[in-house]
């Protein structure tokens, strides 16, 4: 693409920045006043005539306006798009809205899923953090009445997975006692990737007259290793899309897309940069031909461990979303790396 002269720079950004917030066609009247009268209307056009040639703005049928194509808003997001800082206190609102739910990574992904689609009206998605070669640092019994108790497990990566058992033996002391004793004989220290059925299996067979006690628990705790090695979606306010008209024809296609979750998956799992912007046709699937996403990549410790962002549609507020996605993830990270060196 040619090189934009400063004046058509300035027109595209005043054409996207307007139709982002009004969602109507921009004409040269109204870039003539943003520009303080400066250029001619006739400048103007032949100016938005160019860009049109350049596949950057697009001309609805029935309008005399413009409006951005997809292709202009990548050359926005690109060259144009002033940054936006978060103020102080929307920082600080963030953080106070994540850190009671700090020590629960699921918990804290789903509340800040919330957050980011009542804050943008898209989609919100996140993923849990998955590791494979963690160790497991920490396992706990928490009893919950006589017969039921909450098997708790926390990995070096800083997951944590938890599950409820019901056993036909009481628990008490004693049965939390050898509960331990096996957790640090067999399990503390030990790969997740190392913990399977047949460890389990054979474990079991070594208990004797445990086993029908110890099992329920033993299976949770290799269950819950299985969820440390699997990534899980969050998914917040689907039925967001339904409220963007530009959506409508692919409502269906969308809300199928999500449902069957692998693909998204698979989406995320692809994105190599700290934070990725796709828009329109740029996304690997064509469910999202006419959507946005943006998502940006959170770390526990010094490794790369989940994403969050938006689906939304093409015309979002980019200079505002982007910024504050980042420091969404940026605190998710920091919380659930400050919760692992507590342990």
């Amino acid at each position: 693409m040619a090189e934009l002269s400063g004046r058509k720079q300035q027109i595209l950004a005043i054409i996207i920045e307007r139709f982002i917030a009004t969602g109507e066609p921009v004409g040269s009247k109204a870039i003539c006043s943003e520009m303080g009268n400066a250029v001619s209307s006739a400048t103007i056009r032949n100016d938005m005539a160019d860009l049109v040639e350049l596949g950057l703005l697009e001309q609805p049928h029935t309008s005399a306006g413009r409006v951005p194509s997809q292709l202009g808003y990548r050359y926005y997001v690109d060259n144009l798009m002033a940054t936006y800082e978060l103020g102080i206190d929307e920082q600080e609102r963030i953080k106070i809205w994540l850190q009671s739910f700090s020590g629960e990574p699921d918990r804290l992904l789903e509340k800040a899923g919330s957050i980011l689609a009542e804050l943008t009206d898209c989609v919100a998605v996140s993923s849990s953090p998955a590791d494979a070669d963690a160790k497991i640092k920490r396992i706990e019994l928490v009893p919950l009445s006589e017969h039921t108790a909450m098997i708790v497990l926390l990995a070096t990566s800083g997951i944590l997975k938890s599950s409820v058992v019901r056993s036909e033996t009481q628990i008490n002391v004693d049965i939390a006692e050898v509960f331990y004793n096996i957790c640090q004989n067999y399990f503390i220290g030990k790969s997740v990737s190392d913990i399977n059925v047949m460890v389990i299996q054979t474990l079991v067979a070594s208990l004797g007259d445990r086993v029908f006690i110890m099992s329920p628990f033993l299976c949770a705790i290799a269950d819950l290793c299985e969820a440390v090695k699997t990534t899980e979606l969050h998914l917040k306010g689907q039925s967001n899309i339904l409220n963007h008209e530009e959506l409508s024809e692919d409502a269906f296609s969308l809300m199928d897309f999500l449902h069957r979750g692998t693909p998204l998956e698979n989406m995320l799992g692809s994105h190599k940069k700290q934070l990725n912007v796709a828009i329109g046709t740029e996304n690997l699937y064509r469910e999202l031909k006419n959507s946005s996403t943006i998502f940006s990549k959170y770390s526990v410790g010094d490794k790369d461990s989940g994403s969050i962002g938006i689906i939304g549609p093409t015309r979002l507020d980019y200079a505002r979303l982007i910024p504050s996605i980042k420091y969404l993830a940026s605190v998710i990270g920091n919380l659930l790396s400050e919760t692992l060196d507590e342990e």
